[in-house]
């Protein structure tokens, strides 16, 4: 076992001439199966064919260190939208990146999908590209971009690819790498489920939904809201039909999704012969960071049915919950206990939500996930199955192995979802076993206007498990906190409802070190919300904080008990008429401003007194 060939030399000990295929990644190369570029060149490999990787390329040097490929390049920006890793909301460069060589930034172009494959083009002008990842997936159709405050149009236009490989891409890869093995070519293969292609208008699919062209979205904010619902409406395994939007003489087409990874499929693609590691040729630079968080993590399903607005998991992963099985779960353990670095803790046995390990209900097996509609929010279907006796089980085969000291869960745990469970088995193990003094979860906010818009359960939930969490904690003996996850600024909160945060917060006791703003990355329809002020499953008008100003006033709320915002909390709360929340009261945010300011005067004997006023 050894890491891919990433040069000439590489090629020549295996005594490969010209590679079959060659993956070209916006991140550091980490062999491991929580890097999506990782899982597809290893399962390339198990398939056959030969495959190297040329991670964040700088120079033409770079792009043909392996050659031409055989077959094709695949093409990804890595694990996080390099936009995203590149700035942060308020458009400030980031000094620093958790996945390139000793976690700093500069390694990774600003649209690494679009950059590579111009470059890719230019020099090997006859080969084709494949894109996938994150990246691409969600830039597959016309999208708003944050960074240039304008609509671009589908990422297959602007990289000049030849095939867009959309979400989790292994069943696809693998019909891919089949259709290969008879001779066929990226052009030949059209018809996969789980692909975007341009092809001429004449050549459009029948039956398809059609979306407004990019033409027109770029230019009529209704007509993009309406196009963003068409593309939700339609990422269903069951009942998703082919989806098409012009692109000036072009036709974008978008299959209908691919059908979900099975638990065998799911268990092999983790079980390929991964190093589990960064490449030695990274030491030198002090290794990459991203690894240290899941170096002892595991992975036990993909896919969240919570869909909320904000996040690109359902357009992405999809809403339907796959699942590894339980034995290949414990596999991944003892082997993470025979590492020589093992301490003994395994850091979190997740995925997007940790502690869904089924489908939402049994109707989606024939009728797909409801259309329009949410599972968790704002109110539970009456139809959802809440049960986590499989999780619990899980989690009690991996406490019991040998070496292993504590697991812990410290990806997402959705606690409305938890409570409506039948009994309190999960949420008593949950804190007497597998909390590591604070758990993280995501209420994002306390009015519940702004949670309807952000597809949350009201905050009345939020409260109701942390009673119960507070209550189980000290049913244990243990002193353990929740650490909130808070958001400012999301398109419909207004300073009233970032003042109502800030009490909330207050009353509970909660003062987050950290808060996101929201962040308008592509695809979501949070981000529709954002460009063109309208809830594209109501049509209704929707306020958004836009100005700097506003957003760093309700950024200050939320924390409020800071004496670096003061003044904009101040500010705050006089523009939103709440001046009564300046005093000593309990209920007030912050103290009037000291005004004891002393000023010389000269009495009538002519002597200089102090005043204060």
């Amino acid at each position: 076992m050894s890491f891919l060939p990433v040069s000439r030399e590489d090629m020549d000990k295996l005594g490969i001439s010209q590679l079959d295929f060659i993956c070209v990644t916006g991140d550091a190369y980490v062999d491991h199966p929580t890097f999506g570029i990782a899982i597809i060149s290893r399962m390339i490999e198990a398939a056959g064919f030969s495959v190297g990787i040329i991670a964040q390329p700088q120079s033409d040097v770079d792009f043909k260190a392996l050659g031409e490929p055989r077959h094709c390049f695949m093409v990804t920006g890595g694990n996080i939208d390099s936009m995203v890793s590149n700035y942060t909301v308020s458009l400030k460069k980031r000094n620093d990146d958790a996945y390139s060589p000793g976690g700093r930034g500069g390694k990774r172009p600003d649209r690494a999908v679009i950059t590579y494959c111009k470059a890719l083009k230019r020099l090997f002008p006859e080969t084709e590209i494949e894109i996938g990842g994150l990246e691409a997936s969600l830039r597959r159709f016309a999208h708003y971009d944050y960074w240039s405050d304008s609509v671009m149009p589908s990422i297959l236009v602007d990289s000049g690819a030849d095939l867009l490989m959309y979400g989790m891409g292994e069943v696809t890869l693998s019909e891919m790498l089949n259709r290969f093995k008879q001779g066929q070519r990226l052009s030949d293969m059209h018809d996969l489920r789980g692909i975007c292609y341009l092809t001429k208008p004449e050549n459009t699919p029948f039956g398809a939904v059609q979306c407004d062209s990019f033409d027109i979205v770029r230019e009529n904010k209704k007509a993009y809201a309406k196009s963003t619902r068409k593309q939700y409406d339609e990422q269903d395994e069951i009942y998703g039909k082919t989806v098409i939007q012009r692109h000036g003489n072009m036709m974008l087409v978008q299959n209908p999704p691919q059908r979900s990874i099975t638990q065998k499929e799911f268990d092999y693609a983790y079980e390929l012969p991964y190093m589990r590691a960064y490449h030695p040729m990274y030491e030198k630079y002090g290794g990459v960071p991203a690894i240290q968080e899941v170096e002892f993590s595991i992975t036990h399903n993909r896919g969240c049915f919570g869909f909320c607005n904000f996040c690109s998991i359902a357009l992405h992963q999809g809403r339907r919950v796959q699942t590894r099985s339980e034995q290949s779960v414990i596999n991944e353990a003892v082997m993470l206990t025979e590492m020589p670095n093992f301490k003994g803790y395994i850091h979190d046995v997740g995925g997007p939500t940790a502690n869904f390990r089924h489908l939402s209900c049994d109707n989606q097996l024939e009728h797909g996930l409801c259309k329009g509609r949410k599972c968790l929010a704002p109110a539970p279907c009456k139809n959802i199955n809440a049960d986590h006796s499989d999780y619990i089980s899980l989690l009690r085969k991996l406490r019991s192995i040998k070496k292993v000291k504590k697991v812990f869960i410290r990806s997402g745990i959705r606690f409305d979802y938890m409570l409506l469970d039948k009994n309190s088995d999960f949420l008593d193990e949950l804190v007497e076993f597998h909390v590591s003094g604070q758990l993280k979860v995501a209420p994002e906010h306390a009015s519940n206007r702004v949670l309807d818009l952000m597809g949350k359960p009201h905050i009345e939930v939020y409260e109701e498990f942390e009673k119960k969490f507070y209550k189980a904690t000290k049913r244990c003996g243990k002193e353990q906190y929740l650490v909130p996850y808070l958001m400012s600024s999301h398109p419909g909160c207004t300073l009233n409802d970032a003042i109502e945060l800030a009490l909330f917060e207050k009353k509970h006791n909660i003062r987050p070190e950290q808060v996101q703003d929201f962040y308008p990355t592509p695809g979501t329809i949070s981000t529709a919300m954002f460009y063109t002020g309208l809830d594209p499953y109501t049509m209704e008008p929707v306020y958004v904080p836009r100005s700097y100003e506003e957003k760093s006033m309700q950024r200050a709320l939320l924390q409020y008990f800071m004496p670096k915002n003061r003044a904009l909390v101040e500010k705050a709360l006089i523009i939103a008429k709440r001046r009564d929340l300046i005093g000593t009261g309990s209920e007030c945010l912050i103290k009037p401003e000291a005004h004891s300011t002393e000023r010389k005067n000269i009495n009538s004997n002519g002597k200089k007194t102090k005043k204060k006023r």
